[in-house]
């Protein structure tokens, strides 16, 4: 065999040895197969109200459906664990929240993942504010005040709801009763449409609801909305003063939602999921009505989203602490 041919035909194996030691997804992406979202809590719930509203425009940015799997569970650690264990190519996400990625570390001594190490950060989607939500035919208040002043008055009387225990909901009321010195009876649900549900038919006095979720109930006059967590008015709800602004100073909470792949997930993945995002979020008639259900659309390149769950992780850590949360 001539000197150039062997060189040739070694040059070629070499080239095939190498491209079969690379993963077969790094060229593959999104291929046929359909990305699948792995929502941390039920049909329903704030989450899947946002997600539902990026599905179209990322479907076609993608160029390959998006399938939504609920499994809600431990205040998002059920959805986290499977993703964590989940292949790395991408086709496996995770739809995770302050709740999942920052507050779970502090408030569980023991969790089957680390919330930074076992994932890949790929986008914050929304900046998610709550509101302090009451059954007047249970507490007839009118303010943030009243309600104090009726609850310290009757201290363990009344009950609270909120999504689960070590959810954004269940923080934002416990730091809320910390900073005010008052006893509320904690009551976990299993998600959104069953907290909201147990405030609207007066099973609790109150509830800290995403915003999203409660506007319904609200403009059907059902529930009264006293203050929201957030440090500006949300400009869904403008009539309603923050809390801070109605006798709690200073009081300010917020969650958001974001997407997670397993660690070492495909960076070519994390690139076109990432930048679906951000189209989705640039989208006038998709931020006008993420914006009227209550939520402030954030987006964020990977490592700006790796930097935010560090930094929250932290963050929550010291609110866990100071408010006396516990798994109960």
């Amino acid at each position: 065999m001539p000197t150039a041919l062997r060189s040739t035909l070694a040059l070629l194996a070499s080239v095939l040895a190498v491209a079969a030691a690379r993963p077969a997804f790094a060229q593959d992406f999104p291929g046929t197969t359909p990305v699948t979202i792995v929502m941390t809590f039920p049909a329903g719930s704030g989450v899947d109200i946002v997600g539902r509203l990026l599905q179209d425009s990322m479907q076609k940015s993608l160029g390959i459906n998006l399938v939504y799997e609920y499994r809600p569970g431990a205040a998002g650690n059920v959805a986290s664990e499977y993703v964590a264990r989940a292949k790395p190519d991408g086709h496996t996400i995770l739809f995770g929240t302050a709740a999942t990625h920052g507050v779970n570390a502090a408030l569980y001594k023991k969790l089957p993942f680390d919330v930074e190490a076992d994932f890949t950060p790929i986008s914050p989607i929304v900046n998610v504010s709550n509101v302090l939500t009451i059954n007047p035919t249970v507490v007839d208040v009118k303010s943030v005040k009243e309600l104090i002043d009726l609850l310290r008055a009757n201290p363990g009387k009344y009950n609270y709801a909120s999504t689960g225990n070590g959810t954004g909901t269940h923080l934002a009321m416990a730091e809320f009763l910390a900073k005010t010195g008052l006893t509320v009876t904690h009551i976990p649900y299993k998600g959104g449409p069953d907290a909201v549900a147990s405030v609207v038919k007066g099973d609790v006095c109150c509830y800290m609801s995403q915003v999203q979720a409660m506007i319904p109930h609200y403009k059907a006059g059902k529930v009264r909305l006293l203050g929201v967590t957030t440090k500006e008015r949300v400009s869904a709800i403008p009539e309603i003063p923050t809390i801070a602004e109605s006798g709690v100073p200073g009081f300010e909470n917020y969650t958001w939602f974001g997407l997670f792949g397993p660690k070492n997930m495909n960076p070519v993945a994390v690139t076109r999921i990432n930048q679906a995002v951000k189209a989705a979020l640039e989208t006038p008639a998709i931020r006008q009505r993420l914006i009227d259900t209550g939520n402030s659309p954030r987006y964020e390149t990977p490592e700006q989203f790796r930097a935010t769950v560090k930094a929250d992780r932290a963050k929550w850590a010291v609110v866990v602490r100071e408010s006396g949360a516990t798994i109960d």
